[in-house]
């Protein structure tokens, strides 16, 4: 089967302590914090009282896309996307069941709305003026696999481009007992097909079997956050081209994932 492929020039990364890509990849190779990391992300891209208004997954999320296509160089608004999130916004789905189990002639319309599956979308497209298509999707501990290949399949049906977001925040009540995430992670890529100097290509195809291990220092790092299956691709980016790695793509199926070097993988992206 001929793997999917696509370039990265561009790369995203928030989760406590470490609140870049560049902050990221110093920790991963050398152990070292920033001293004074934020507690939360702050994206430019809104407005100064809808930054402070936005639940951490809006706001985890356009933080990592904006870093994502800054470092691209690509103009956001021209990018269809992709945002993937295992539970999405458990906070605001806690008090959403409590208040309608309570008195739910108090439900705030706006918390609703912030809690849909697709808010982090809604908001980067407003924010940007993006008219692209902007999928939302979920499939459990397989949604990054899922959302890498979905963003794979988009640029071998004709795109330039795409951007891929994934995140998680902390779970809370009772649905934290039943659905586990710790702490608040999320990661973007810009995939894209033109060639791009040092831009390592990734190669992708589904298979049998079961996911490796993750045991690089950011997947240490992030462990209990409901996204951390994605983290292993990004200890690989951090060590450099080339790897091999198995991402959970559901029940007995990986996506089977090759990181080279920019020259290595250029034919497969322009067969």
């Amino acid at each position: 089967m001929t793997p999917l492929a696509a370039r990265i020039e561009g790369v995203g990364f928030w989760t406590g302590g470490l609140p870049s890509w560049p902050d990221a990849q110093h920790f991963a190779r050398d152990g070292v914090s920033p001293e004074a990391a934020p507690a939360r992300p702050s994206p430019q891209l809104l407005p100064p009282n809808e930054r402070r208004r936005a639940p951490p997954s809006v706001a985890v999320a356009l933080q990592v896309a904006l870093e994502a296509c800054q470092a691209s160089g690509r103009d956001p608004a021209t990018l269809p996307s992709v945002f993937a999130s295992t539970h999405g916004e458990l906070g605001l789905t806690d008090y959403s069941c409590s208040t309608l189990a309570t008195d739910p002639r108090s439900l705030s319309p706006i918390r609703f709305h912030n809690s849909v599956h697709n808010a982090a979308s809604g908001y980067w497209t407003i924010g940007t003026g993006a008219m692209a298509p902007s999928t939302a999707l979920s499939a459990m501990g397989a949604t990054f696999a899922e959302a890498l290949l979905e963003g794979l399949v988009q640029l071998a049906s004709g795109e330039d481009a795409v951007l891929v977001v994934a995140y998680d925040v902390q779970s809370v009540g009772p649905l934290g007992e039943q659905a586990r995430s710790d702490g608040l992670l999320g990661a973007a890529l810009v995939l894209a097909r033109d060639e791009r100097e040092n831009a390592p290509v990734l190669q992708a195809v589904l298979a049998d079997g079961m996911p490796d291990a993750a045991d690089g220092p950011l997947a240490r790092h992030a462990a209990g956050n409901a996204m951390a299956p994605m983290l292993p691709l990004f200890d690989a980016l951090v060590r450099g081209a080339p790897a091999d790695l198995a991402l959970d793509a559901g029940p007995g199926r990986v996506l089977r994932v090759r990181l080279l070097a920019g020259a290595d993988g250029m034919e497969s992206i322009d067969a």
